[in-house]
């Protein structure tokens, strides 16, 4: 594992990546092979949402499919093939005031002439007891990805925007049934999603309920889910295999706030392809996407970023 050098003896990188989800991954691919001898910075969760996955069929090359961590593990050693550097180090803060730009991590300024930041975004959970422990375990935030595992059994969406209407829409294809969970008594989807939901027979509202606790099994698989009226305190079990939680992500971008341009949820704009306004740095991956958020967009996005990179690189160099 490549240890981070003490700020003294600090050089310019030429690249430096930040995340190791199939972003950081793909990105880190390309220039390595481009022979920029990327240093990725992977953060406290290496690999990203797709290390808590447990198969993923939609990525393109797997027909039967691919665990989130072997996927991820194999991307891993592919950069780590062409030279590409990993270091467990955390981004806490970013400064570009001088002619590089610099990241600190773990209390180390690193300094880059080309940054890519592919630090993801973190799904929201509800907090409760044994939530890490289930989640690939009947517990998800990702239909797209886990919703065919869950054919003819009972299911709950907890969430009453669009996101989970359309995760509630999508599972119909797959669940005996979908139950809708929202804290009130209407959603905030747009209305024709609404419209959507409540014309399928498959998708059962109940409202003013949030859930209290997950109930597993001898298998440490979800079995139920304790409901409670918010409105008259009565509770509930609830049997259902799967738990959809579709209450949105924060992308990972708290380093960046204030120095990068952002929108009004702290997702990273990108000005073209995969380039920043700040002249070398570039994104990829889900700090930038909020409506894909699939881990082959991502992929595609890395290797966008890293190719705007080395030509960013190569016209420095040329001084174009």
């Amino acid at each position: 594992m490549f240890r981070l050098r003490s700020v003294l003896d600090l050089l310019v990188e030429k690249v430096i990546i930040v995340g190791s989800g199939c972003a950081g991954l793909t990105a880190a691919i390309y220039a390595a092979r481009a022979n920029l001898n990327p240093l990725v910075l992977e953060g406290r969760q290496p690999g990203g949402q797709l290390s808590t996955t447990t198969l993923v069929e939609n990525f393109p090359g797997f027909p039967d499919g691919i665990d989130g961590p072997e996927l991820i593990l194999n991307m891993h050693r592919q950069a780590e093939k062409f030279g590409a550097r990993f270091s467990y180090a955390e981004v806490t803060d970013f400064d570009m005031s001088n002619k590089h730009v610099r990241v600190n991590a773990d209390d180390e300024w690193l300094e880059t002439e080309a940054l890519i930041i592919a630090a993801g975004a973190s799904a929201r959970y509800l907090g409760l007891d044994d939530e890490e422990k289930l989640i690939g375990h009947g517990l998800t935030s990702c239909a797209t990805c886990d919703g065919a595992f869950y054919k003819n059994v009972p299911v709950c969406v907890i969430g009453g925007g669009d996101s989970a209407a359309e995760e509630a829409l999508f599972l119909t294809r797959f669940a005996s049934k979908v139950y809708l969970i929202h804290r009130r008594d209407q959603m905030r989807a747009s209305k024709i999603m609404q419209e959507r939901v409540f014309a399928n027979k498959k998708i059962e509202p109940i409202w003013d309920t949030v859930v209290t606790k997950y109930i597993a099994d001898e298998k440490s698989e979800m079995r139920a889910v304790r409901l409670r009226n918010v409105k008259t305190n009565e509770e509930r079990e609830l049997e259902v295999a799967c738990v959809f939680v579709a209450i949105g992500h924060d992308p990972n971008t708290k380093a960046y706030q204030g120095k990068l341009e952002t929108d009004p949820d702290g997702y990273l704009i990108a000005r073209h392809v995969a380039e920043s306004k700040h002249a070398g740095v570039f994104i990829a991956g889900d700090v930038a996407d909020r409506v894909y958020k699939q881990a082959v967009t991502a992929a595609g996005s890395g290797c966008a970023a890293a190719m705007e990179a080395e030509k960013y690189l190569s016209e420095s160099e040329s001084g174009a």
